[in-house]
This record gives structure tokens, sequence and C-alpha cells, in this order.
């Protein structure tokens, strides 16, 4: 039997979650969805993880509102799982519970030095510059020279604000205490180090062309890093992305070094894994070890080992997923266990009105994009699940959330975000983000206090 009205809620309230609603909405339209966000504004990766010089990734925020607009979902940002509702209570109050919170942390490099002071995640870095809510305000931007690890996107986002002038970034949203932090920073040097070669590094063509893009900054590439052996001929030869990124590589190699007149520089090494950092009390440099790749391209290394005096690392080499209180979690690779988007207990039968979907499903991989495909599947199954229910359930209450006083609707949201965009206009942005939680809840609450005034 199928039930009249389901009700569902979503645990997370960024790409993946919002994307869930929409296509379970275009497949139960009569559905009602609470959509749960622990912090005061929804969005999550796109607000809080895209770097503020990306403002064509940030139009998706446009689309979502679109989403979040529907009167059929109810918005509960500062709402946090576990803490003012459990998981329990939304499986016994709703006919399914999707668990959409992605990855906020940092994957772990385990090598010697790793705890020093002056070695940061990146995770904590974009926090930080996207001016999330529960990030210290100020960062300890203090090195001469910086190395980065990591062969993806995130590297390039890390390297590139590094070795940007906050000037640039001055018609962006980015904080006040970001740009003056990012005005004051003395960095020349920014070494972003790749495990992988030319041909299997993870980088978007397009990303890695804007590090050539900004005023006053180099891009340094030793054309003895490129040669190319038979593995990464294959790869260039088959695939257009892998082809485009040695193009550009050797572009930049190729340049007369009297043309690189930048007071910062970025230098791009290639083959190289870091072996240990070095330091006392605190960073003072990194050891790497040239690598290779064997005749399957796994990388492997060669037992050359180089030195670079370095004043803070930056490890952005992943991201995993913070554990939901109330849902199975497998700490390695670090995501909620489940059949095709249907949870899963410690024996693998899956949890009645429990599923997963984006990054806390299958892990960090791919585009913000790759979220649609993967709430297709996981709506499919909760569908399908709903159509094969008992119209004779438990009994739910009226209103399960009633009692989340300090939760912030849709309202409060465009409360906030109407506060952030007139102090943008003031300043000729389209925004300034408003980054402290209590100063966020402020504003989300006023028209809220004026009715009871009036």
């Amino acid at each position: 039997m199928t039930i009249a009205e389901p009700r569902i809620a979503i645990v997370g309230a960024g790409p993946a979650g919002i994307y869930a609603a929409d296509i379970l909405l275009g497949r139960v339209p009569h559905a009602s969805i609470d959509l749960f966000e622990k912090l005061p504004a929804p969005y999550g990766l796109v607000r809080y993880g895209v770097a503020p010089d990306h403002p064509r990734i940030r139009k998706i925020t446009d689309a979502l509102h679109d989403v979040l607009v529907n009167p059929r979902i109810r918005l509960r940002c500062n709402v946090e799982i576990g803490v003012d509702v459990t998981v329990d209570a939304l499986r016994a109050a709703y006919d399914g519970v999707i668990i959409a919170t992605g990855a906020d942390l940092d994957v772990a490099l385990d090598i010697p030095g790793i705890d020093l002071p002056g070695s940061f995640g990146a995770a904590e870095f974009v926090a930080w510059y996207d001016g999330h809510p529960d990030t210290a305000r100020t960062w300890p931007l203090a090195a001469e020279s910086v190395a980065v690890l990591g062969a993806g996107n995130v590297a390039l986002d890390v390297t590139r604000i590094l070795a940007k002038h906050a000037s640039a970034l001055t018609r962006t949203d980015t904080p006040d205490a970001v740009l003056d932090g990012l005005a004051a920073s003395p960095v020349r040097d920014v070494h972003l180090f790749a495990r992988r070669g030319p041909a299997d590094v993870r980088f978007s063509a397009m990303e890695l062309r804007e590090l050539a893009e900004q005023d006053d900054v180099d891009v340094i590439v030793d054309p003895e890093e490129l040669a190319l052996d038979a593995h990464a001929e294959r790869m260039v030869a088959q695939f257009t992305q892998r082809r485009i990124i040695v193009r550009t590589l050797t572009e930049w190699a190729a340049l007369d070094p009297a043309d690189r007149t930048g007071s910062r520089r970025i230098h791009l090494h290639l083959r190289q894994r870091p072996v240990r950092l070095l330091g006392t009390d605190r960073v003072i440099g990194i050891e790497m070890e040239r690598t290779a790749s064997d005749e399957l391209g796994r990388m492997v290394g060669t037992g050359e080992l180089l030195r670079y005096d370095v004043g803070a690392v930056y490890r952005a080499v992943g991201y995993r997923s913070t554990p939901v209180p109330g849902v199975p979690f497998a700490a390695d690779p670090g995501v909620v266990p489940h059949i095709e988007g249907r949870v899963v207990d410690v024996d693998g039968s899956p949890i009645p009105r429990l599923y997963a979907t984006g990054w806390i499903k299958r892990g960090p991989v791919g585009l913000i994009g790759s979220t649609k495909s993967d709430a297709a599947q996981t709506v499919g199954h909760l569908v399908d699940d709903l159509a094969a229910a008992d119209d004779v359930r438990e009994a739910h209450d009226d209103d399960p959330i009633g009692h989340l006083a300090h939760a912030v609707d849709l309202n409060g949201w465009l409360r906030i975000d109407a506060a952030e965009r007139g102090a943008g206009a003031e300043r000729g942005r389209e925004r300034t983000k408003i980054v402290d939680r209590a100063e966020m809840l402020e504003h989300a609450t006023q028209g809220q206090r004026m009715e009871i005034a009036r």
C-alpha cells in the first residue's frame, strides 16, 4: 500500500540534501519534507566549501533556493541531530529519514611531525576563509614559504587563496577578518606538491589554469618533472582533460624566467610525496621523496629525498565525514554503511526508514552536480519502500519538531540573506557574509520579535 501523504526528514541542507528533496517531490508531489541543518544557514558545501573567488560555482545557490521555497519543504536550520533531536525520534515521527550531512573533516596524514604547530588541514583553512560560524575568526598567516599537499581541486583552492593578494577578493563575499588576515600575510612562495605525475593529477583543467590568472603571482614548473613515461603517454592519449593539463603545465615550464616578475610565486612540484615535517617547536621544513609510476601506473617511492624550508604545511589529501549520532558509521572508509542508499546495521540488514545520500554515503568524490544522480538512487529506494509500506503505522505527532523553538526557518534564513546583501551593497559587493553565529541568529529572529512587539 502507498502512504497517502508521507512525511520525510532530510538531515543536511547542503546540495545533497536539497537535491534529494527536489527529486523526492518530483516522484511524490504530495510528500512533506522537513530539512534539518545544524548551521543557521543552508547550502552546506556551496556556502562553506567553495572558494570565494569562484562565483560561478556559488551561483548554484540560486537553483538550491528555488527548491527551498517549495511550500512542501520546511527548512529547519540551527538544529543539531543528536543534541536537539535524535535519529530514533526522527525515525519514529517520519516515514523516511535521509542522512545527507556530507564530509567536513580532514583525512589524517600519518607522517612524523604532522602535529607540529604550523601544520594545518585544508578543511580548517577553507572553513576560515569561507566564514564558517564555528571556526576561529583569525588564522596564523605568518610564514613566507608554505607547502600544500594534494593533487585535487581543494589543494588548488588552498594554494590560490594563500598566494592571492587580498585586494583581488574585495568584490567577493569574503569576510572582513579574512581580508585583513590575507592582506597582512608575508607569504612569498607557495609550494604545491602532488604525489602523482602530470597525467595523473586530479585537478580539473579549468581550475589549474586559474593559478596563472592572478595578478602579481607567477607559476613555476620544473620541465624535468613533466617527462611522460609509457603510462602517462597512454593517459594523455585517452583522456582530453589530462591532455589539456599536461599542455598547460608544459606552457608554464617553458616561460622565460625573466618574465616572472610577480611578488608571489607558486611552485608546482610533481611526483613527490611527503615523508616528514621538520622542526621541534614548529614547522620549519618538509622532507619529500620523489616517486615514479610502475607498469600499472601506481606511484612508488624512489628513495631520493628532498628538503624544502617552509614555515607552514597544509594537507589537502581528502575529506572524511563526521559520524551522525544514532546512525551506523564505518570509520574506514568513513561513510555510512548502506546498500544503494538504504542504511544497514552491523549484520548488513537495512534499517527501516533510514537512508543516506551524498558524501556521507559514497565518500568525498565527484563534483557538486554528481550528488544529483546519487540522490536519485537513494530516493528511488525510499519511494519503493513507501509503496510497499502498510497504511497502519505507529502514531505520529502532529508536529514532530514543534518544540524546536530555536530553529531557523526559511523566513529566518531569508532575513540573514537580506542582511548580508544589504551589508554587501554598502561596499559594492553582492553580499558580505555574516560569520558570527549569534549575529546570524539575531537577524534570523528580528522579524519575529517585531511581530510580537506589534
